[in-house]
């Protein structure tokens, strides 16, 4: 191909330029193989290196393409690279687009494109591996607008990429939340420059459920049915997981028997998505019996599905029957995880059995489960709401001691309860002496502070608040200023209620029926009856009633 090199060289060269980061690359797509076939292969690498005369690079590269496709050993290939080099072996176009992709995992892009700028100036023609390994390298590392002035910059040469180029470039546009970009790539390559697969559909899709646009989802699937592009596993699971979280969830089960239609089995994550979405509407049952279809099939239920039943019986107040899932799972083969003992404790606490809760934490520190933020924020939010603050204050203690430092949802907890205690100053203390240490409280932890200030008889306080936070551009929710027009309803400033009622609308914040019925209420108490009554035909017309 007679392209000008010397512009791409220039290209590589203007991109290697830029101040990429230097992170390693987190993600493989490799499953794990044992260290002792690490070995072999390296000591067989050192071998061919010492043999007379020395064999093909071809033989090298099939062992450092190995390399490459086992989990984080991106770096052993570079250093034995830099070995064929040292011994005089002259690497050829295979082994350097081994490198750029073993570079773009390590997030050293600086580096992959002076590999390229090599390529160009030992005479090699890049070819669509070498480019595709690039855009790929680029996307990997969210640099997915450079990915694409790079392809149209090659394109426009006369390179081409292939589908694992394209499904890259699809996949980096719906990593950066750009799906219709993505759906538009997709429109734009069909049929000119490669054949659409299943892969590019499904990450549409998936992106698109995600973003819970379900039926743009579905129409692309009807799609790829009449292309006579077969959906998978993969498909499903996307479809089903959208239409659960817009809460469809008899047209996601649907797909379960549209699956077995076209002969394409529900594996694990197909159940685990259902399950979890019918515990969280409270069908526990239903869970249950679908869990039991699981089995029957043969598809062997995980900790996540056993998790996700747990919640769903922890929503419907049975904590007894998700402690029984817990005591039963590791007799099946299933090991509870730190969620698990989460999911418990948070539902010991709702149900203010706190000392139970206390119980199943010590445990699972004698089982070597090391507790999270969730878990530390579950224990002292229940002990807070009953009062036991300065026990409260002993398991941040211990969250700090054990590198979990307490974040906005601890404190939140404590300032409840200080403020439910009576102990508003300490609670205005608490509130200055996170800010100090960086902690930024949000509209929740104000909320609670504003309803402490009304209640604990400092009006005034709690409005300097409130104004000062709408001055500086929170965005204040029902809750906040319905608390604000509670406080002003029990000091009788029923003026002030009614013009903040005024402003939350004003705002874009529309009241709900607590907010009106607190007015009314307060208004009838001092036999302001007409104004009650005008409110609540107001509430009315609204449909509040």
């Amino acid at each position: 191909m007679s392209f000008t090199r010397s512009r791409l060289i220039s290209y590589s060269n203007s991109l290697f330029s830029f101040h990429f980061l230097s992170k390693p690359f987190s993600h493989s797509l490799h499953q794990f193989t044992p260290n002792h076939i690490i070995h072999d292969a390296i000591s067989s690498f050192h071998s061919l290196l010492h043999m007379h005369p020395t064999p093909s690079i071809i033989q090298f590269n099939k062992i450092l393409g190995f390399l490459a496709k086992t989990k984080n050993h991106y770096t052993t290939v570079i250093s034995l690279s830099d070995q064929l080099e040292f011994n005089g072996i002259t690497p050829d176009i295979a082994t350097l687009t081994i490198l750029i992709n073993c570079y773009s995992h390590l997030g050293q892009l600086n580096f992959a494109f002076s590999t390229l700028a090599k390529i160009l100036k030992l005479g090699y023609e890049p070819n669509t591996i070498t480019l595709t390994t690039l855009v790929n390298g680029l996307c990997l590392n969210g640099k997915v607008r450079e990915a694409l002035h790079f392809h149209d910059y090659v394109v426009a040469r006369g390179f081409h990429f292939d589908q694992f180029g394209y499904a890259s470039l699809i996949n980096g546009l719906c990593k950066i939340g750009e799906t219709r970009a993505a759906m538009q790539m997709l429109r734009k390559i069909e049929g000119k420059l490669v054949r659409l697969n299943e892969v590019m559909y499904n990450t549409v899709i998936d992106s698109f459920c995600k973003d819970k646009c379900v039926d743009d989802a579905y129409e692309l699937y009807s799609e790829m049915i009449a292309k006579r592009i077969s959906p998978d596993v993969v498909t499903f699971n996307s479809l089903i997981y959208g239409f659960c979280i817009v809460g469809q969830l008899k047209k996601a089960s649907s797909f379960l028997n549209e699956m077995v239609l076209k002969n394409i089995y529900p594996d694990v994550c197909t159940f685990t998505i259902l399950v979890d979405a019918l515990c969280k509407e409270g069908n526990v049952k239903e869970a249950k019996n679908l869990l039991v279809v699981m089995m029957k099939e043969g598809v062997i239920p995980n900790v996540v599905v056993y998790n996700s039943l747990m919640v769903g019986y922890c929503l419907v107040n049975e904590v007894n029957k998700a402690e029984h899932v817990l005591r039963t799972i590791s007799r099946m083969g299933v090991a509870p995880d730190v969620r698990s003992y989460s999911i418990m404790i948070n539902g010991l606490c709702k149900m203010k059995m706190v000392n139970e809760a206390l119980s199943l934490f010590n445990e699972m520190c004698c089982k070597g489960i090391a507790p999270n933020t969730v878990t530390y924020n579950s224990l002292i939010d229940g002990l807070c709401k009953l009062g036991r603050i300065s026990h409260a204050w002993k398991v941040v203690d211990e969250m700090h001691d054990n590198g979990q430092p307490a974040d906005i949802f601890t404190y939140s907890s404590l300032i409840d309860a200080l403020c439910k205690n009576h102990l508003v100053d300490k609670a205005i203390a608490l509130v200055k002496n996170i800010k100090d240490h960086g902690i930024i409280p949000d509209i929740y932890t104000y909320s609670i502070l504003i309803d402490g200030l009304c209640k604990g008889g400092q009006l005034k306080n709690a409005h300097n608040i409130f104004k000062d936070l709408l001055t500086k551009g929170y965005c204040l929710n029902i809750q906040t200023y319905t608390i604000m027009i509670n406080g002003f309803c029990k000091e009788g400033l029923f003026d002030e209620s009614e013009a903040l009622l005024s402003k939350m609308e004003d705002n874009g914040i529309i009241p709900n029926a607590i907010t009106y019925e607190i007015i009314i209420r307060a208004l009838f108490h001092k036999d302001e009856n007409e104004k009650a009554e005008k409110l609540l035909c107001e509430m009315i017309a609204r449909g509040l009633l």
